[in-house]
C-alpha cells in the first residue's frame, strides 16, 4: 500500500461474492420490479390495488354478499364500504338486494367491471412476461410451481396483506385523488 491510504490504515477491499448470490436480494428485485409494473397496470382501478382485488373476487362465480367479500379479503367493513362505493361511482359494480337476505347486498361486476378487469389482467400479463422474459417456457413452468409451492408453505394467501404491500410506495397524489386520506388508511385492510 502506498500514499494516503496506507498512511491511515486503509486497505483495498476484497471483493465480496455478488450480492445476486443473495436469495433476499434476488426476491426484493424482482419483487420491486413486479410491483413497479403493477401498480401502473391497476392505476386507473378506482381503489387501486384493493379495487383490482374487489373485481377480481366479485368477477368469480357466484355474487357475494359486501360482508362476505369484505371477510375473503381481509379488509374491515367500514373500509369495504368505502372501497365499494369508489367502484359504484365508477361504474364498475352495483350492490345489488340479496334474495335470501334482504339486508344483505351482493357485490356484482358491471359490464364495464367485466371490461376493466380483463383489461387490468392482460396489462398485468404484460408485466409478468416482461420479468420473465430472460426465462424460456420451461424454465417459467418451473419457476412457477416451485414459486408457488414455497408460497403456499410459508404463508397462505392473504390478499388484505398482499394488497397492502402492493400499495406501497403508490404516489401520494394517487391517495389526493381518492378524496379523504383517512378513508384510504381505513382501506389498508
Amino acid at each position: 500500500m502506498s500514499g494516503v491510504g496506507a498512511a491511515v490504515g486503509f486497505r483495498p477491499v476484497e471483493p465480496v461474492p455478488g450480492v445476486e448470490t443473495d436469495l433476499g436480494w434476488a426476491l426484493g428485485a424482482i419483487t420491486r420490479s413486479y410491483l413497479r409494473g403493477a401498480r401502473e397496470a391497476v392505476a386507473d382501478v378506482a381503489g387501486g390495488p384493493r379495487g383490482y382485488l374487489v373485481l377480481a373476487v366479485a368477477g368469480q362465480g357466484e355474487p357475494r354478499s359486501q360482508l362476505a367479500l369484505a371477510q375473503h379479503l381481509g379488509v374491515d367493513r367500514t373500509a369495504m364500504t368505502y372501497l365499494l362505493d369508489d367502484l359504484e361511482k365508477a361504474g364498475l359494480v352495483e350492490r345489488r338486494p340479496d334474495p335470501v337476505d334482504r339486508r344483505a347486498r351482493r357485490v356484482v361486476l358491471t359490464s364495464a367491471g367485466h371490461d376493466l378487469l380483463r383489461e387490468v389482467k392482460h396489462r398485468l400479463r404484460h408485466v409478468e412476461d416482461a420479468l420473465l422474459a430472460p426465462l424460456g417456457d420451461d424454465e417459467r413452468a418451473v419457476l412457477r410451481t416451485l414459486l408457488r409451492r414455497l408460497a403456499t408453505t410459508v404463508a397462505p394467501a392473504n390478499p388484505c396483506e398482499i394488497a397492502r404491500e402492493f400499495g406501497e410506495g403508490a404516489p401520494a397524489s394517487r391517495a389526493g385523488r381518492s378524496g379523504a386520506g383517512a378513508r384510504d388508511r381505513a382501506a389498508t385492510g
